[in-house]
């Protein structure tokens, strides 16, 4: 079996990455003391034991990716690489990874370490495990924050692992919210639309790696051959008997149940990855849970939003902005350098590197990231800069921001676009959803580039003379 949760926890140990806290309650101190961690540097991942009234090893683990070097062993990358170098070595991971997908399909198995225990009728209890309410304002404990929610298209038979909120309503009983638009609640409207319950599967405690794939938008039914293809193994799953509906060996914790039509109970709000509470309690689906599988001494992997940088946003700002630069790269975009999400703004502000080749080129690329679908519910500012500044380091951005744009001529406003209902600029309730977006060309003007002003700098080879003369100096990395 490949490496699981509890391998990656050794690993990190070992790192010196992880950080063990005995006695935080559920109630407000476990979610208090990861906000809190989010600020510290270096930021360890946080494994929460002897939580009071539950049994010591029931756990939860939080920051499991806040780090380039836990987001790094996680999707099996080389380890002492961050930002632009990082952001490289992921996009021709992602390429290769694409390119063996069908070689990766996930294995039905009869067994694993999940099946420890199978818990079904009287016996459930969701509250088992100690969820934690993670904010203040939240309207519940939520048990799904960094986890796998597994559903299948009634008409294609596609299964789909996604990454939506779970609150607990009761001990056999939970609300889900989905964004519209997303795979699972396109599979949730199809079932409800013949009169029937979805399926739903629930992985709320497993490796980092099922939580990171789940929140991408790859193709339909691929997350389980991503993660394979990641692994460089077949993912091995086990079938759940009465939904039919798989899920992984290795996952510490998996709820099963159904989603019926027409059955809705108030969930929220929820503390979001901008911020704030951008949203108000709402009716939303609920998942009537008729059996649970845990392992012994149970790991719950929580990844709360929050106010940026949070939980996984450094994991979150990686794998999109690879997504992003090659979907431009796909559109014909050329010579596009890098693409980054802002890790205060995630995918509300987003930099594109690129050299100039023609007249136009900069906006091109800008409006294109702009509606891209990592993009196009969340985006507000596009930076368009020269290859010469690099888009993982807010201080260059926003130096070429200064110096390169002219507010009159630079900035172009693009109106009614798409946006969602967790943007905290759209008061509720709103008849529509739509927001707008900046275009920001930091970039020197085409038309007479090589007359503009030089940049101020030492040529690589002073540098490397005076680096190895004054090898003690505390030279920056990105150097």
């Amino acid at each position: 079996m490949a490496e699981d949760l509890r391998d990656w926890l050794r690993k990190v140990d070992k790192m010196g990455e992880l950080e063990k806290i005995d006695g935080a309650h559920w109630d407000i101190e476990i979610g208090c003391l990861t906000a809190l961690n989010w600020k510290r540097k270096p930021s360890p991942a946080l494994l929460f034991d002897n939580v009071p009234g539950y049994p010591g090893g029931y756990r939860v683990l939080t920051g499991s990716t806040r780090t380039p070097e836990r987001t790094a062993l996680t999707l099996n990358l080389a380890q002492g690489l961050s930002g632009l170098a990082l952001l490289k070595a992921a996009r021709q991971k992602f390429a290769e990874w694409e390119a063996k997908l069908e070689s990766y399909p996930p294995r039905i198995v009869a067994d694993g370490p999940v099946l420890e225990n199978v818990v079904a009728g009287k016996e459930i209890d969701l509250l088992k495990f100690p969820v934690p309410k993670w904010h203040e304002e939240d309207g519940g404990r939520y048990i799904g924050t960094g986890d796998a929610v597994i559903t299948r298209d009634p008409e294609t038979g596609l299964v789909n692992a996604g990454t939506y909120r779970v609150m607990v309503h009761d001990e056999k009983t939970a609300g889900i919210y989905i964004n519209p638009g997303r795979h699972g609640a396109l599979h949730l409207q199809k079932w409800h639309e013949k009169g029937q319950a979805c399926p739903v599967l629930v992985s709320v405690g497993h490796h980092p790696l099922i939580f990171r794939v789940a929140c991408l938008q790859v193709a339909a039914g691929m997350e389980f051959h991503y993660m394979g293809a990641i692994r460089g193994e077949p993912m091995q799953l086990l079938r759940d008997e009465m939904t039919g509906l798989p899920f992984p060996v290795d996952s510490e914790i998996v709820i099963a149940g159904w989603c019926p039509p027409g059955k809705r109970l108030l969930e929220g709000p929820f503390g979001e990855w901008h911020g704030y509470y951008a949203s108000k309690e709402r009716a939303a689906p609920v998942i009537e849970v008729e059996r649970v599988y845990h392992r012994n001494n149970p790991v719950l992997l929580g990844s709360p939003p929050g106010r940026p940088p949070s939980d996984s946003s450094y994991n979150t700002v990686l794998t999109n902005s690879v997504i992003l630069f090659n979907e431009l790269i796909k559109a014909g975009v050329p010579d596009v350098q890098g693409v980054w999400l802002s890790e205060s703004g995630l995918s509300q502000f987003i930099t594109v590197s690129l050299k100039q080749r023609y007249a136009g080129h900069a906006r091109q690329a800008a409006l294109l990231v702009s509606q891209l679908r990592r993009a196009a519910s969340g985006n507000r500012y596009v930076v368009v800069v020269d290859e010469d500044i690099d888009p993982t380091d807010m201080e260059d951005v926003m130096w070429a921001i200064s110096t390169r744009s002219n507010p009159e001529t630079s900035i172009d406003i693009i109106r009614r676009t798409m946006s969602s209902s967790l943007d905290p600029m759209i008061r509720k309730p709103a008849e529509a959803l739509f927001n707008s977006r900046a275009i920001i060309d930091a970039c020197k003007p085409f038309e007479w580039i090589m007359e503009f002003p030089k940049v101020i700098e030492f040529k690589p080879d002073v540098v490397e003379r005076v680096r190895k003369k004054y090898q003690s100096f505390p030279w920056p990395a990105h150097q």
